[in-house]
């Protein structure tokens, strides 16, 4: 669409809208379609069908990344390129970088499908994507900054509408997240080890991964909410003040909370205090939104009736509240020990995910696609009321099923007897949790079929298609763009740009800077080495195949976890884990006393078909490891790459690595890699 102007009416350019908008929809059914998959390999663990590509531990990470990225990363470029149009009056800053994100986007997503089943991970939770692609990321979110901040530093009204703080603020922090997190040194092409180790991966992993979920996940959807939700009451936000408030207040209190993440963990005592007392402190600014949500909705009850998009939209500020109020709760350090490593996180992610990311971005598609194909409404507004329910009643399903599950598997790894020992075994709480597995894919299966339901009404609703409209400018002044005493800030976006940077600075700068010096004055626990050749390619395959989404390596504090595993963990342990390997969910035991627990053959019939020591168990098998031979060549690239980050390797070290790993397969390398885990030199595996 070129430049035209009509009578003083600008066109805006919707195109990019489009796109981003039916991306959102396809990604939408793709990334949840992937997540029933793995939700059924854990209740039926055939299904991984010993295919690598199909395995569970490679596919979870593309489920997470397709849903957050790809369906709700698409689904924010849509909406705030919709929104900064029309609150800044004007066209985007640039219509060939606006076209170049959307491209650089698909091309990201559509590079996270090849490369993530094939094994192509950095294992890092929701950052696993190698660093050619994070490049390729970085890129793409710059343009985006500038398409999105130089629409807004050409607008013809004085103020910055609510709705594009959150998206700016949203935008700046996912770009000093994504950058610090990423921050590697390359072995190839394909594979790097990050900069960081240890404690301090640990904290900068979920200073990045609680405040993806901050800003990728809050922030972003709030941009959301404050624009659509006023629009389809049609009904002004209700506080500008609280607005206000809950802007930064949110956004300086969030990036404080990682450290909830590692309770109980070798993280520093001082760092896990600090994250839950700003989590605590988060509920209220949190609750803020939610209310101003709510309330600007209060005179619109009666539309509940016969508009569907609202019954989204308020289900959607409801989920955002529970999960607001969860999340603080769980950061407790005495709800955390029960609740870390189970299906509680689980569920409490996807109240989250499904009930207020999913429910939003569907409510706001449902609201603004007619109007960007000149239609008068969607096609069927019985399949939007359908879509509700049935997307509803699976939520509820899946999160009941995950929160059951959860606090029971966490009273059974706790049970103790009279005299001081184990009431259960690990495989006995994996046995208890199959019915509920069950009933998460029953749930999973109604929300994908709700989005199906959503794909064919927007097909409906946008073919046959004839010539899209021209959006022009239509304005009406509303209440928060009178005179307000938030002026100075709102007027000037280059302020407002650098006060989002500071307060979001804040938080990272004092958890991670002291830690890192702290982290200088930590020794090797005693026996601990860098890792021998073999076991190092070992590690690099249990990264591959995704064993850290089921496994943690770390024992906790607590009582019952040093009973079942062996000593708590120490920071010396993991200082010279490239990328660190704590873990976030024990679907499986943890591993970090494995070490020298079951024979090498144990370990081999184990890693072909689990099932055959294990008769309950519901991991993959990876019987195609003891036909892959390790690469002689890759791994003494690594063991260099790694001496330059401080490995004390030698040269005799490098001299030695192709002979050690020559005629060694994966099957073996990652059996002494398990069975050096927590034991010393002389007591593991050569």
């Amino acid at each position: 669409m070129g430049w035209h102007m009509q009578s003083g009416e600008e066109i805006y350019n919707d195109t990019v809208v489009r796109q981003f908008t039916i991306a959102t929809v396809i990604w939408g059914i793709v990334g949840m379609a992937v997540g029933l998959l793995i939700a059924a390999q854990l209740a039926w663990p055939a299904l991984n069908f010993d295919v690598p590509w199909l395995s569970y531990g490679r596919l979870r990470p593309l489920h997470t990344n397709a849903v957050i990225f790809a369906f709700g990363g698409s689904g924010l470029f849509a909406t705030a390129y919709y929104v900064v149009q029309r609150t800044c009056h004007v066209r985007l800053f640039s219509d060939a970088l606006a076209s170049f994100t959307f491209w650089g986007w698909q091309a990201v997503i559509v590079l996270a499908v090849i490369t993530l089943p094939l094994g192509l991970s950095q294992g890092k939770e929701y950052a696993e994507l190698i660093w050619p692609i994070d490049i390729l990321i970085a890129l793409v979110w710059v343009a985006y900054a500038v398409v999105f901040f130089g629409t807004i530093v050409k607008r013809r009204v004085k103020h910055i509408y609510v709705a594009n703080w959150f998206f700016g603020a949203f935008i700046l922090a996912v770009a000093v997240l994504h950058i610090v997190n990423s921050i590697a040194i390359p072995v190839s092409w394909t594979q790097s080890y990050p900069v960081y180790s240890g404690a301090v991966d640990a904290m900068v992993q979920w200073w990045y991964g609680h405040n993806a979920v901050g800003f990728f996940l809050t922030a972003g959807f709030l941009g959301i909410m404050y624009y659509y939700v006023p629009k389809q009451a049609q009904r002004p936000v209700y506080s500008y003040r609280l607005s206000v408030v809950h802007f930064w207040a949110l956004i300086s209190v969030y990036m404080w909370a990682g450290p909830h993440h590692l309770h109980y963990t070798a993280l520093p005592d001082w760092a896990q205090s600090l994250g839950m007392v700003f989590s605590l402190i988060l509920l209220a600014p949190s609750w803020g939104g939610m209310i101003n949500g709510m309330m600007t909705l209060s005179g619109a009850w009666h539309k509940l009736r016969t508009d569907p998009i609202l019954k989204f939209m308020i289900v959607s500020l409801s989920f955002y509240g529970m999960s607001t109020f969860e999340g603080p709760m769980m950061s407790i350090k005495t709800v955390n020990s029960l609740s870390h490593y189970t299906d509680w996180t689980i569920g409490h992610v996807h109240a989250g995910a499904l009930g207020w990311v999913a429910f939003i971005t569907i409510g706001a598609i449902y609201s603004m696609l007619p109007r960007l194909y000149g239609r008068e409404r969607m096609y069927s507004i019985k399949a939007i009321d359908a879509h509700f329910w049935i997307a509803t009643i699976g939520i509820v399903l899946y999160i009941a099923a995950m929160w059951i599950a959860g606090v029971m598997q966490g009273l059974m790894w706790r049970a103790t007897n009279a005299d001081g020992t184990l009431t259960y075994t690990f495989i006995e709480s994996v046995r208890q949790t199959y019915p509920y597995y069950v009933t998460r894919f029953v749930g999973g299966l109604m929300f994908l079929g709700g989005m199906l339901l959503m794909g064919w009404n927007v097909w409906r609703t946008v073919v046959p298609l004839r010539e899209p409209p021209r959006s022009r400018c239509r304005h009406r002044r509303t209440p928060e763009e009178a005179a307000m005493k938030h002026e100075l800030i709102e007027k000037n976006i280059g302020l407002m740009a650098i006060l989002i940077v500071l307060v979001i600075a804040v938080g990272g700068l004092v958890e991670i800077v002291p830690l890192m010096f702290q982290a200088q004055t930590i020794e090797p626990a005693p026996g601990v080495k860098p890792y021998s050749p073999l076991r190092l390619a070992g590690r690099d395959v249990y990264i591959r195949e995704g064993c850290y989404g089921c496994h943690s390596q770390m024992v906790r504090t607590l009582a019952s976890e040093t009973l079942r595993y062996g000593p708590y963990s120490t920071a010396g342990e993991s200082v010279y884990d490239r990328p660190f390997q704590w873990g976030s969910k024990r679907t499986g035991p943890d591993l970090a006393r494995v070490g020298a627990r079951y024979s090498d053959d144990w370990h081999r019939v184990h890693l072909k078909n689990p099932r055959d020591v294990v008769p309950e168990s519901n991991m993959p098998g990876y019987p195609w490891l003891s036909q892959a031979l390790v690469d002689p060549d890759q791994v003494e690239k690594k063991m260099k790459v790694l001496a330059l980050m401080g490995h004390p390797y030698s040269e005799e070290d490098f001299a030695g690595a192709r002979a050690a790993v020559t005629g060694q397969t994966e099957m073996d390398a990652v059996v002494a890699y398990l069975q050096g885990l927590g034991v010393t030199p002389k007591e593991a595996a050569p």
